[in-house]
This record gives structure tokens, C-alpha cells and sequence, in this order.
């Protein structure tokens, strides 16, 4: 009898809290006193609050988001599901949506579905609480569906909360359109590395195009915190209009390794070594109009494609505010052999280190420093006056170069960073290609609505040749350059694995060796699959 009366007082207070100032209150101050009687573990009271907001036209992400997890609390498993589910469309949400989308399936005993949520969480880079968070309940409940008489490798992967395969797809392919496929330049100039200095006039052609990428990754949990994997990626494009299929082009590459990660605490650390391998295939054109290059009359249209292959190492340990990190690669590029002219074989190798540190949830800065080299072995080195004489050494530049990143998150929805480096080039046979570099870039990411992003970025670099000459002739100035790339995409979410994109990417460069200043657009419009 008290128990009951107990529970209709309760009931009666309650009521009381949801209705009494209700009539004066707008949508924001409903879901306001709503989070209020949420936080005082008055679930019921503040989903009325939550219900109050949404009839008075309130529809957001995170209305959808706080109403879940009141449903939740509640034990009202199915309707918890379907709010989450609305929430999301909210990038900024998503992460914790699915975690507690795995937490509702558990408790409704789903934990099929339930491990689903968690190794996307898992999966994720961006919430490394969350990642522990889902882990430690994956490896919960393989514990409690295999038992105590699990084998003992099972028991150590369960440890670690992932599952023994785990395979990533992401897929697009679309429709767009080049303002400018061959790179050509807009104005007709003197081409003074002919010795006849003839007058060339540029034909720019435009046309439609297919974009298309694939990724497809399949990783192997063999060990605690350890795993391996294999991974194929193609990437290209192919145009309408069979006057510009010399402007087709596609890479793909496979790769192979391991990946260590671990984190304890505040505390993580990951590293991941791999061995790639790819194939460029495109055709050397001529930028005036598109035409095979031939040399002697015999045509080198194969000239740009190669191989590449060699292995990479990438560590990083991160703390509560603080991450370090080391990126190494070494690889060989090996071009197609055309005969006629110097190869483009060369040597690669890479080395980035760099420090991070959160100054608040929402602002992080990073220090980059980075050397990197390319050595040819066929193509002779230029001389002081521009040319390039049989006898010379080998092409050899080596870079070297200083980054600073800033990042901002306003709101939820809305984040910008600032980008600036300053690159040195050395060429080490007597100087004469070197420059300096210095770039400023910005980029943006707002989430405007529901299922909606945009993203924003753009790159400006100023080079400074001290002895390079335009066209490498040493009667004409000093050679200028500088470029512009800026992109803008926007993605709308049907639903949480297919997006429609539609993208826009500029770039401009300007130089007093006009053979290499152009302006291109690209427009594309496609479907986006990621699993």
C-alpha cells in the first residue's frame, strides 16, 4: 500500500514539473528545463519537456540525441532507437550516438547489433574515450556469449574488445565536369626553349568526366591490441568525349601490414608499419593541345606512368593534451621506359615529426618539421644556364620544411583551422632549381542543418626561384610562380552509410614560364558508399 501510494505521489510531482509552466514556454526553454529534470534523473518529466519542444517546432540532431537517451534511462528501448537513430545525421554526434545505440541493443539483447555500434566507435579516430568505453563492452559481451570455456586466444581478444576480422568499404562514383582538361594555358606565348621561338596558341578543351574511387581494407585481430591487414584503393577518372581521353587517368595500389594500438587511460599509442605497391597509368600529353608528346617522331605517351613500391612506418603516443608523432617511408618509383628521352626513375624518402597539444577540448595547435628527398637516376642535373648536359649528375633535390596548424571548434556544428609552411628545395648539384615555398591555407566544416555538411579549404603558395630562369633561358627573367587550390564539397546524408556529394575543386597557377600556367575547374556531383 505505501508503495504504491509512493508511486501515484511520484507520478502527481512529476506531472506537475512537466505541465505547470508549459504554457508559457517556448521550444528552447522547454528542452532547457528538459535537460534540468534529466540531470535530476527525472527521465519521464523531461522526455513531456523533450515532447513539448518538438511540438512547438523544434528538430535537431541533438533533440533527437537527448530524447534517446532519456528513453533509455527510461527502459523505453525501441523508442530510444529510433531517436538516436534521427541524431545520426549530426557528425559531432555521431560518435556517442552509436555507442549508446550499442548500449540500447544490449540491453534489449541484440548483441549482434550491439557489437555492430561498438566497432564503429571502435573504428572511429576522433573520441578516444569512447573508443575505451566500446572496447571494454565488445569484450563484455564476447565474454559473456563464449563463456568460461573459451579457447585462450579468444579470451586475449576478447581483452581487447574487437572482433577477429573487420572489413572497411567506402565507394563513389559520379558525374562532373573540366573546364580545362589538359592544363592548357589561356593565351598564346613564345615558346623560348625551341630554339625557332616559335608562337603557340593554346587550345583550352573542356568536357564531362566520370569520377570514380574505391577502398577496400580487411583487417585480421590475431593478437591483443595487434593486428594485420590488407588493403586495395583505386582512384581515377575517365571522360565522355573520346577527343579527351587522353586525359584518363587512374591509380591503384595495395598494402599490406600490421597495426599495434593500445590505450590505457588518458593514454594512447599506435603504430602501424605497411609495404604498398601501385600502378599510375596516364598519358603524356602535350598542355597546348592535348596531343600525344612525341619526340623524333616516335610518341612517348607512356612516359609518366610507373610503379611505385616501399615500406612506411607511422607512430604516435598521445596523452590527456599532449600527442607526438613520426611518419618515415621509403620508396622506389619506377617509370615507364620510353627509349628516347631521360626516365623519371627515382628514389623517395620521408621523414615528418610532430607535436600536438589541446590547449582546450576545443582548440588544438600543432608543430610539423619534415624532410623529404627525391633522387633520379637518369635525368641529368641542370647547369647554371638552364640546361641540362649528358655528363651531369643525376637529378637530386631535397626539401625541407616547417608547418604550424591551429583548430578551432566555434560550436558543435562549426569548426575552422589555419595552416602556414615555409619550404625549402636544394638542388645539390650546383643550385640552380632551387626555391623556397611559403603557404598559408584555411579550411572550414559546418554542419548547417539536419543531414547536411559543408566543407571548405583553400591553399595559396608563393615560390621564389633565386636561379631558375623562365622557359630555363638565361636571356629572360628570373621564374616566378605561384598557385591557388581551393575546394568546396557539400554532403547530404540519406542515411547513415549512403551520402550524395557534390564537389567543386579550382586551381590556378600563375608563372612568367607560361608552358605551365593554367586555370581548371572541376564539378562533380555523385553517390558516396561508406561501410
Amino acid at each position: 500500500m505505501y508503495r504504491r501510494f509512493t508511486s501515484i505521489v511520484s507520478l502527481v510531482i512529476l506531472a506537475l514539473l512537466a505541465a505547470a509552466p508549459a504554457g508559457a514556454m517556448t521550444a528552447e526553454e522547454a528542452f532547457a528545463d528538459g535537460n534540468r529534470l534529466f540531470r535530476d534523473d527525472l527521465y519521464w518529466a523531461a522526455l513531456l519537456r523533450y515532447g513539448q519542444a518538438a511540438e512547438q517546432g523544434m528538430d535537431t540532431p541533438l533533440l533527437h540525441y537527448n530524447t534517446g537517451i532519456a528513453h533509455y534511462r527510461a527502459g523505453q528501448h525501441i523508442r530510444a532507437r529510433e531517436s538516436l537513430e534521427k541524431a545520426l545525421v549530426e557528425p559531432a554526434l555521431r560518435n556517442a550516438a552509436h555507442y549508446n545505440l550499442g548500449l540500447n541493443a544490449w540491453a534489449l539483447g541484440e548483441t549482434d547489433e550491439a557489437l555492430r555500434w561498438f566497432r564503429l566507435v571502435r573504428n572511429q579516430q576522433d573520441d578516444e574515450k569512447l573508443q575505451q568505453l566500446a572496447a571494454v563492452a565488445s569484450a563484455r559481451i564476447l565474454a559473456a556469449r563464449e563463456g568460461p570455456a573459451a579457447r585462450p586466444e579468444a579470451s586475449e581478444q576478447r581483452e581487447d574488445g574487437r572482433e577477429f576480422a573487420e572489413l572497411e568499404f567506402h565507394a563513389l562514383l559520379g558525374y562532373g565536369q573540366d573546364s580545362n582538361v589538359f592544363r592548357s594555358p589561356d593565351q598564346p606565348y613564345i615558346d623560348y626553349a625551341d630554339p625557332d621561338r616559335p608562337v603557340v596558341t593554346p587550345v583550352v578543351q573542356s568536357g564531362a568526366y566520370v569520377p570514380f574511387s574505391l577502398l577496400a581494407r580487411m583487417r585480421i585481430n590475431s593478437l591483443p591490441f595487434e593486428g594485420f591487414y590488407g588493403a586495395y584503393r583505386l582512384a581515377g577518372s575517365y571522360y565522355l568525349d573520346e577527343e579527351l581521353e587522353n586525359g584518363n587517368e587512374y591509380i591503384h595500389e595495395l598494402s599490406f601490414g600490421s597495426l599495434y594500438e593500445r590505450a590505457e587511460g588518458d593514454r594512447e599509442r599506435r603504430v602501424h608499419s605497411a609495404f604498398t605497391l601501385a600502378q599510375r597509368d596516364e598519358v603524356y600529353y602535350d598542355p597546348d593541345d592535348g596531343a600525344i608528346r612525341n619526340v623524333d617522331d616516335e610518341a612517348i605517351e607512356d612516359r609518366m606512368n610507373y610503379v611505385r613500391y616501399g615500406p612506411q612506418l607511422y607512430a604516435r603516443q598521445s596523452w590527456d593534451r599532449l600527442t607526438l608523432g613520426i611518419d618515415l617511408k621509403a620508396q622506389l618509383w619506377d617509370y615507364e621506359d620510353t627509349g628516347v628521352v631521360p626516365e623519371y626513375d627515382h628514389q623517395f624518402y620521408a621523414a615528418r615529426l610532430y607535436g600536438q597539444y589541446k590547449f582546450t577540448p576545443r582548440s588544438l595547435f600543432r608543430v610539423t618539421a619534415e624532410y623529404y628527398s627525391r633522387r633520379f637516376g637518369d635525368r641529368p642535373s641542370y647547369d647554371l644556364d638552364g640546361q641540362q648536359r649528358i655528363g651531369n649528375p643525376g637529378i637530386r633535390y631535397d626539401y625541407l620544411a616547417v608547418g604550424l596548424r591551429a583548430r578551432h571548434r566555434l560550436a558543435d556544428s562549426l569548426w575552422f583551422g589555419v595552416d602556414v609552411e615555409h619550404t625549402e628545395r636544394t638542388d645539390q648539384y650546383v643550385g640552380y632549381y632551387d626555391y623556397s615555398r611559403d603557404s598559408i591555407g584555411a579550411e572550414l566544416h559546418w554542419s548547417p542543418g539536419l543531414r547536411f555538411e559543408l566543407e571548405g579549404s583553400a591553399v595559396y603558395n608563393l615560390y621564389d626561384f633565386p636561379n631558375a630562369f623562365a622557359f630555363h633561358e638565361p636571356a629572360l627573367a628570373r621564374r616566378t610562380q605561384e598557385s591557388l587550390d581551393a575546394t568546396l564539397e557539400a554532403r547530404f546524408h540519406v542515411t547513415a552509410h549512403l551520402s550524395i556529394v557534390a564537389e567543386a575543386r579550382h586551381r590556378e597557377v600563375v608563372s612568367n614560364d607560361i608552358r605551365i600556367q593554367y586555370d581548371r575547374t572541376r564539378y562533380l556531383i555523385g553517390v558516396r558508399w561508406r561501410q
